[in-house]
């Protein structure tokens, strides 16, 4: 029999002609697979209740920084109260921040006076690096607060930092024990601009709108610190109470459209009762009027902030 290649030649296209066929309605068939699982995809988030748009972003897109929050938590108090200082900073610094949360708790007070006061506030600020003094006579109601919200943008104005460095600034008593996971997931859904948040006043009231917001902790947004330190509204209203006076400034300057009452979630120790406490109860974010030892350890029991305690042959507590 005479050999003929151009049989052979035959023999081999036609069988690669089905191969090719066949890979490419393997691969149409997982391409419809691919767009149908897609779909139901985002048929499932639509049908997410709250926060669909970010939980779908998050789940089809890779995470940005602009998802973190950050607060700074400012913590008015006086030079000496170096017990206090060192109290709080085991209060806070053993709470637990979710992830995508930053939060830094700096005490806050005016110029130093005394020779010691130089020397063992130099050593805190070299040891944990958590004071801002501010450039003022100590004071409570003369405008110590107006010194520390319109000073954060100059001190916090960094070109190679985060844009704004914070998107929440809060100032809180010594007295008032702040759960940070609580007030991270309460700021979450809300605006990051023209923000007023606290515990209204009067106490028995829950429209924010309608005075101000309580001087135990209150917390406005980065833009509202930037309008208080170029305003000349506040300049010319300093004295009287603090938490009163800021209420002022923020209505006089049509600022705080944006408004987040948190009682019940913010108030007093329930001792004494009067129509500003609570009873303490899960859904706390801040307790204000910690006067002494017993009521910060009533509280701290409460939340059993202790329960993380790792075990150890190193001390034995019941």
């Amino acid at each position: 029999m005479k050999y003929s290649p151009r049989s052979d030649g035959r023999k081999f296209i036609i069988p690669s002609f089905f191969f090719i066929v066949a890979l490419c309605v393997l691969a149409f068939i997982n391409e419809v697979r691919f767009d149908s699982l897609l779909s139901f995809g985002r048929c499932a988030l639509s049908n997410v209740p709250s926060n669909s748009s970010s939980l779908e972003t998050s789940l089809l897109s890779p995470s940005s920084d602009d998802d973190e929050i950050r607060i700074l938590i400012g913590i008015l108090t006086l030079p000496d109260q170096y017990p206090r200082r060192h109290f709080l900073r085991m209060i806070y610094g053993t709470q637990d921040v979710p992830a995508g949360v930053k939060i830094d708790v700096k005490f806050v007070f005016c110029n130093l006076t005394k020779e010691d006061q130089k020397v063992l506030v130099a050593l805190e600020i070299m040891r944990y690096d958590d004071i801002i003094i501010l450039n003022c006579n100590e004071n409570m109601n003369k405008g110590k607060t107006y010194t520390y919200f319109s000073s954060l943008p100059d001190l916090f104005n960094e070109t190679d930092a985060s844009n704004p460095p914070y998107h929440y600034v809060m100032k809180a008593d010594d007295d008032t024990y702040i759960r940070q996971e609580s007030l991270a997931a309460s700021l979450k859904p809300l605006p990051r601009e023209d923000l007023y948040y606290g515990y209204v006043i009067p106490c028995p009231s829950m429209d924010p709108f309608v005075h101000y917001m309580s001087g135990m902790g209150y917390l406005v947004s980065w833009d509202i610190a930037v309008w208080l330190k170029d305003s000349e509204i506040p300049k010319k209203h300093l004295e009287g109470p603090e938490d009163k006076v800021f209420g002022d400034w923020i209505r006089e300057g049509r600022r705080g459209k944006n408004r987040f009452n948190a009682k019940w979630s913010m108030y007093n120790f329930p001792e004494p009762p009067t129509r500003c406490t609570h009873e303490l109860w899960p859904d706390t974010i801040a307790v204000h009027l910690l006067k002494n030892q017993e009521k910060w350890i009533r509280t701290l029991n409460y939340f059993n902030v202790t329960s993380n305690l790792k075990p150890s042959k190193l001390y034995h507590i019941p």
